[in-house]
């Protein structure tokens, strides 16, 4: 992209939904869908972008509307939600492994016979080092989104930007599905974009990005569309930032 961010030793996270790797069936996970990610997560770090990934949970569970059906508390329910991101990473770190990718996860929620808990210093060795870290376990608390996570460990972990690959190629002035005179938006600051109330992130994750200066890309995950493309500025996209 015009930044230059997939150029030289840049740092990137890429916050990715759970429904991404959902199958076409339902099932929660789709193993091509994980072979295609690691492949392209693969072909982008090859061009000297460090990753950090954050895997939302909703293929499996989503811990706000579980409790708004009325029979589990909040915090209760986004536990089970933190323990679904385990799963999504514990996943793709193996799909990345296959891939050639040297991966490992950590959770923020502490499960050591399982994986690495997330502690600052540990991660920022292990992106020096050149390996992909996935980051589980949202942030550790309840009431906070994987939006909110990933802007939070971006900012601790020192990245140059945080990628949202989602359902569409950018932010729209409406839904694209439902108004077909939409336009996308090239580029937004964190101001217009908790004005406007935008919904493809939460507005605490923009609000966090602003206070941190931290430039938000939003972009398609689907085919034709990549993390490589969107980063190398061949796919479209929109770039929230100062």
């Amino acid at each position: 992209m015009e930044d230059g961010l997939a150029e030289g030793r840049r740092r990137v996270l890429v916050k990715l939904s759970g429904e991404a790797l959902a199958a076409p069936d339902g099932y929660w996970l789709h193993a091509q869908t994980l072979a295609t990610l690691a492949d392209d997560l693969a072909r982008t770090a090859a061009t000297g972008v460090e990753l950090a990934i954050v895997i939302g949970g909703g293929n499996i569970i989503r811990g706000a509307r579980m409790s708004q059906a009325g029979w589990i508390d909040r915090p209760t329910a986004d536990s089970m939600g933190m323990l679904a991101t385990v799963m999504n990473s514990l996943a793709l770190e193996t799909a990345l492994n296959a891939a050639g990718v040297d991966a490992r996860t950590m959770s923020a929620v502490s499960m050591p016979t399982i994986c690495e808990t997330y502690a600052r210093q540990p991660a920022l060795h292990h992106l020096d080092q050149g390996q992909v870290v996935l980051i589980a376990g949202g942030t550790g608390n309840p009431f906070f989104t994987t939006d909110t996570a990933a802007v939070l460990r971006a900012a601790e972990l020192r990245c140059h930007a945080v990628l949202k690959a989602t359902q569409v190629d950018g932010v729209y002035s409406a839904d694209p599905k439902l108004d077909p005179t939409a336009t996308r938006y090239d580029r937004l600051t964190h101001d217009e974009a908790i004005t406007r109330d935008l919904k493809v992130m939460d507005t605490a994750a923009f609000a966090l990005a602003r206070e941190n200066r931290l430039t938000v890309i939003i972009g398609s995950i689907h085919a034709p569309s990549s993390v490589q493309a969107i980063l190398s500025g061949h796919s479209p996209s929109t770039t929230v930032a100062p």
